[in-house]
């Protein structure tokens, strides 16, 4: 039987290991899908070497970024990024050995997801709240949309405005506004990202990168102003899809 798996720290709430196994059932596929809860990635060679049957890896937090130098090659798109969520297992390499690649599916799965809501016309500028590890993927994934992007953040530096200095002229401006901070998440679903939701329109698109719960305040707050609003469930399903893919090319 073939097994695929997650690593990252803490996985108490993992969405692919129920997601994948689901396939695997409904699909009649002979495979398993299992969690690899490592407190350091360097523990990364221990789970390979305890699962020769491990055929691909998802990677979560915190090991986005650090689990790079430990791959053999990185996709062009992860490179930009900065972050691996996805790990192919290439067999037969020099001498016989194991080659890993890693990959970014957050990039696609994002795109694929907010291209159908996007007006050419109206939604040429984009604000991408937050600059964690998944708000790189949305900036690139914008770019190649050829959206303009800005980020707004606490701390600003370049390419980047602080939350004081986002005034109605901004948001008249720049019509999609991505949320990539954990505020609403559960279980404190009462916070939002602090910005002037009074000048928002029906010409906006407001995106949230969460998806419990299944509105967020931020995406209410929009509603109310008429913007169109979308949660995160469906570019995860669909960098679920993605990793199905890589594993399987």
């Amino acid at each position: 039987m073939k097994k695929y798996g997650l690593i990252g720290y803490p996985l108490g709430h993992s969405f692919s290991k129920d997601f994948f196994n689901r396939k695997f059932k409904s699909e009649h596929i002979q495979a398993e899908y299992v969690n690899f809860e490592i407190e350091d990635v360097k523990e990364l060679k221990n789970v390979l070497k305890e699962n020769p049957s491990l055929c691909g890896l998802n990677v979560t937090l915190p090991y986005k970024t650090q689990v790079m130098p430990l791959l053999d090659e990185i996709d062009t798109d992860a490179r930009l990024i900065g972050a691996v969520n996805v790990i192919k297992f290439i067999k037969g390499g020099r001498f016989g050995k194991l080659k890993l690649k890693g990959y970014n599916s957050d990039i696609t799965g994002f795109k694929e997801s907010i291209e159908p809501l996007l007006n050419k016309d109206i939604h040429q500028r984009a604000l991408i709240l937050g600059t964690g590890g998944a708000s790189k993927a949305v900036y690139h994934g914008l770019k190649q949309l050829d959206i303009d992007v800005h980020y707004v953040s606490r701390y600003p530096e370049n390419n980047c405005i602080s939350y004081n200095e986002l005034t109605p002229d901004w948001i008249e401006e720049y019509t999609v506004i991505v949320n990539a901070t954990p505020l609403g998440m559960f279980p404190e679903m009462e916070k939002c990202p602090d910005i002037p939701y009074e000048s928002l329109t029906s010409k906006h698109l407001l995106y949230d990168l969460l998806y419990n719960p299944n509105e967020t305040l931020f995406m209410r707050k929009g509603k109310m102003k008429g913007a169109t609003v979308k949660n995160g469930l469906e570019m995860l399903l669909l960098q679920a899809f993605v990793s199905w893919e890589i594993w399987n090319m």
